[in-house]
């Protein structure tokens, strides 16, 4: 039977565990960090997650998918509030479907007692990763009294996040391509708390988004009434972090850009000032593996910015492909580690790079007409047929098409749908016929040079 050892216990790392566990391989996770249940990890606030497709097969695969659903909350559109506290809605797929809001610490606690549980996983925390000796197959680890410690491994998946110390030893091996981009806008997260009786200030089965063009807020239901917020603009520059650097420029600047949630952030000025700053970064690398002994998942493999609320679910959606793929050769680990890399890494890069075109799309174009318009003909087209039209959202949000194939598509229908917006007074005929003639004859052009 084949040790694997698993570096990280996060969300990936804990998931991962449970699959190759349930197929009967001895399992060690090894963790830089203190166990996450004993510390404050679970009341601290950190990026809300939104559970879609991609997250719930892997997850309805470990087994645990009826577990988180108990305290995950459907978000059916957006909510998006203008200047003037006017909102708008956005179904976010065609026959109500919903991503989910899921607390980032109750999911890396569920997974992690079913984890434990498993009577083949052992867990191993306080362990840093300081190298990993390639020859023989060793990973070479320092506990919390600096002394090392050794782990012999037969196949070893590095589940250890954005700045993975296994990806930074493959990264000085022979043809290994890595690229690091960090964006410059940051994050900083603030709180709506729930009304007294345990009931949402604002409507809970929404994903609220304040678009400011250059910036924007947006706000997440939690299971006790509140709402985490989150406000994405620049590190530098006219509107940005660091020109809020008073009390009183807070302030102005909030009741200028977001009035109508001023009044529901009570500890708006606490929080603001104690609340750090996050940066936002994109990984992108290949190969993900090394020979057929070691394999990235995750953010190690792809991290990405939140904006397609994908990255839990991307790295999720790693853990299943390789189930598949593993189901697939009937258990045979010939060449199946480089084989998942070699299919699965322009995923990774697909998705990041859609993560970062709907930063504008959020921050920007949700208030455009144009852009809810456009959106509104897509979903009548969609509806009407089904089998020749599927939004990029959708795609990638509540399908199981590879990101890079979703990609592909999603260029296609831009081009389609930058010709319909061009038609002569669209804003009063959109919803007339000539428009469903005019994307069905621009798709049959499509195929017939394709």
């Amino acid at each position: 039977m084949k040790n694997i050892a698993i570096v990280g216990a996060g969300l990936v790392g804990s998931l991962q565990a449970l699959l190759m566990a349930k197929k009967g391989y001895n399992v060690q996770v090894l963790e830089n960090r203190e166990d996450k249940r004993k510390a404050e990890f679970l009341g601290g606030r950190s990026i809300n997650l939104a559970m879609s497709d991609r997250g719930w097969r892997a997850l309805e695969m470990a087994g645990v998918s009826d577990k988180i659903r108990e305290f995950a909350l459907p978000m059916y559109k957006r909510c998006m509030h203008d200047l003037e506290g006017n909102l708008t809605y956005q179904p976010y797929g065609l026959n109500n479907e919903a991503i989910y809001s899921v607390s980032r610490g109750l999911l890396n606690q569920t997974l992690m007692n079913e984890a434990d549980a498993c009577d083949n996983i052992e867990y191993k925390f306080n362990l840093k990763c300081k190298d990993v000796d390639l020859r023989d197959n060793t990973l070479v680890m320092q506990n919390l009294n600096k002394q090392i410690e050794t782990f012999k491994f037969d196949k070893m998946f590095a589940c250890d996040g954005a700045f993975s110390a296994v990806r930074g030893r493959l990264q000085r091996t022979t043809g290994f391509n890595y690229q690091q981009s960090y964006l410059g806008h940051g994050y900083k997260e603030l709180e709506i708390p729930g009304n007294e009786d345990g009931t949402y200030k604002l409507e809970s089965d929404c994903l609220h988004i304040w678009p400011r063009s250059e910036f924007m807020m947006i706000a997440l239901p939690n299971i006790d009434g509140s709402f985490t917020l989150t406000l994405f603009m620049s590190l530098t520059g006219k509107e940005s972090f660091e020109k809020l650097d008073s009390n009183e420029k807070i302030r102005a600047f909030f009741q200028e850009k977001f009035a109508d949630a001023v009044p529901l952030i009570p500890n708006l000025i606490e929080d603001f000032n104690s609340n750090p700053v996050g940066s936002l970064m994109t990984v992108k690398c290949d190969p993900w593996h090394y020979n057929d002994d070691i394999l990235l998942l995750g953010d190690a493999a792809h991290a990405i910015v939140p904006f397609y609320g994908q990255g839990m679910n991307a790295g999720f959606q790693d853990c299943s492909v390789f189930q598949d793929m593993y189901e697939a050769r009937h258990g045979n680990w010939d060449g199946l580690m480089k084989d998942f890399s070699d299919v699965h890494y322009k995923n990774g890069h697909a998705i990041a790079d859609l993560a970062l075109y709907n930063y504008i799309e959020m921050r920007d174009k949700t208030a455009d007409p144009d852009f809810l318009l456009r959106k509104k003909i897509e979903s009548k087209f969609s509806k009407m047929y089904p089998d020749r039209w599927l939004p990029l959202y959708s795609q990638v949000t509540f399908s199981q098409t590879p990101y890079a194939e979703a990609v592909e598509n999603g260029n296609r229908q831009r081009a389609i749908m930058d010709e319909v917006m061009e038609m002569e007074n669209i804003h009063n005929i959109w919803d007339d016929s000539q428009v469903i003639d005019k994307i069905n004859h621009l798709l049959d052009k499509q195929k017939t040079y394709a």
